[in-house]
């Protein structure tokens, strides 16, 4: 089930606005397709980020992969449970399994993000 009050990226990082601060994780399904997760590298509190670019990386018995910031912005906190917990991505993606916060973010460019609707037919494909 995809959350309807989230935007995604075909990365499979989504966003939300948490009134003004914005947060990130990745996606139930992409922590899925990793497995059991083992390692998780944040980006550092204070950095200024461009969209798509690689912010940090999750790595599981299976796999690394990057992960990719949706937006422009300022990162303000990360989640730094997940340095002792990453299992925490699979247990709770769309909750206590946030990455990190973003402010002072490129507005223009959660307009080139996929609604729930459409993060749900882009799983449909990637499944077929």
């Amino acid at each position: 089930m995809v959350p309807d009050d989230l935007l995604y990226t075909e990365d499979h990082e989504w966003i939300r606005d948490d009134g003004g601060e914005y947060v990130v994780g990745i996606t139930a399904w992409a922590s899925e397709q990793l497995g059991e997760l083992t390692f998780v590298e944040l980006p550092e509190t204070g950095m200024d980020v461009h969209q798509g670019e690689s912010v940090g990386t999750v790595e599981s018995v299976k796999a690394a992969s990057d992960v990719y910031s949706p937006v422009s912005g300022h990162i303000v906190e990360v989640n730094e449970t997940l340095e002792d917990d990453p299992g925490l991505l699979t247990k709770d993606p769309y909750g206590d399994g946030w990455l990190f916060k973003l402010d002072s973010i490129r507005v223009a460019d959660l307009k080139k993000l996929m609604k729930p609707d459409a993060y749900e037919r882009f799983l449909e494909e990637q499944t077929e």
